[in-house]
């Protein structure tokens, strides 16, 4: 898989490999971004940097921002995502430290590495990068709708925070592995920072949201895959305009539905009850119609890391002989998984 061609014009190219910053953080939910960059890029990370008191890790060896940069790290990355997206105070030594060190700082959190005066005087002294994820490219086009060559498949889902990111991550390593040409498109902060690029579908404005989908797919050879990771639901009624700009602008051949069983109602929309998977495939259907009149779903990603490989095992095939199509769970693998590869590439 080769995750950034130089077909992808106007997204942001990150320097790699990384050592992972992990801060003083005590919660591992929030480092989400060092653990997605651990499991899915581990050879473009070199290892993590932790301050006192922080009591969560990677697991990948602990080093100081010198011995990072002697191991290849051309960037510290800032692997973690805290409530309201901050850079704390006690941070911020440690940041210049690393742009001393020689690295560049990269950053997928609200506040801006530039608005803090030290780093951003750090970095304009030393002639180092200061790279904020979230912040999406200048020339994206209205969109267009113009039938692009190549092919496309998109995750979607029933919610939010539920699987589409390791879904397309998972797939587009299977087209790989079967030899096919294929790319991984991130839209999200930490699938960026795994391809090494992408675009930030939700700082984006909503007007130009099928814009940079167009623009994050480009046109291909007729036998190559985009893989695009989706972002937030169709029919969440906060973030369902992300989901609608990206399925118009990617004009997927192919959609998988991530679904988590057992949730029931929408993150962050306490009354809102989680829409089915039919009703899910049949809006993605409908509504994808518009730009690309042959979509078609291939099947469904389950996230069943809350539940015994058997009793995951016997749902998926349940819900498989009850759906018609494949089930699969992409982080257990297995000939689920297998099959639901098949159904996409059909």
């Amino acid at each position: 898989m080769n995750a950034l061609t130089d077909r992808l014009v106007g997204t942001p190219v990150l320097p790699q490999p990384y050592v992972l910053f992990l801060g003083d953080v005590t919660f591992a939910g929030f480092a989400k971004t060092a653990f997605g960059l651990r499991d899915w890029a581990p050879d473009k990370c070199v290892g993590e940097i932790r301050l006192a008191g922080a009591t969560v890790t990677t697991g990948l060896e602990a080093v100081t921002a010198a011995e990072a940069r002697a191991r290849g790290a051309r960037a510290l990355l800032i692997g973690v995502a805290n409530p309201g997206g901050v850079i704390p105070a006690i941070w911020r030594a440690s940041l210049v430290e690393a742009l001393e060190a020689g690295l560049d700082l990269i950053a997928g959190m609200h506040m801006r590495l530039s608005d803090i005066p030290e780093v951003a005087a750090a970095a304009q002294r030393l002639g180092r990068q200061l790279i904020d994820v979230r912040v999406p490219p200048t020339n994206i086009p209205i969109a267009n709708g113009r039938k692009r060559s190549g092919k496309r498949l998109l995750t979607v889902g029933t919610d939010c925070a539920l699987g589409k990111k390791y879904t397309a991550l998972a797939l587009a390593d299977a087209f790989g592995a079967r030899g096919l040409d294929v790319d991984f498109r991130a839209t999200g902060q930490t699938g960026i920072m795994i391809a090494g690029g992408g675009v930030p579908m939700d700082a984006v404005i909503s007007d130009f949201e099928a814009g940079a989908a167009e623009m994050l797919s480009p046109d291909a050879a007729a036998s190559h895959w985009d893989v695009i990771e989706g972002q937030g639901a169709i029919t969440h009624p906060a973030y369902a305009a992300v989901s609608l700009g990206l399925l118009h602008g990617s004009q997927p051949d192919i959609f998988v539905v991530c679904h988590e069983p057992g949730r029931t109602e929408m993150i962050g929309t306490a009354g809102y009850q989680l829409t089915s998977i039919e009703e899910i495939v049949e809006l993605t259907t409908l509504l994808g119609r518009r730009t690309n009149p042959a979509i078609r779903c291939a099947g469904f990603s389950f996230n069943t890391s809350a539940m015994s490989a058997a009793e995951a095992a016997e749902l998926m095939a349940s819900e498989s002989r009850r759906l018609g199509l494949p089930v699969a769970d992409p982080v257990r693998g297995g000939p689920a998984f297998d099959a639901l590869v098949d159904s996409c590439l059909a």
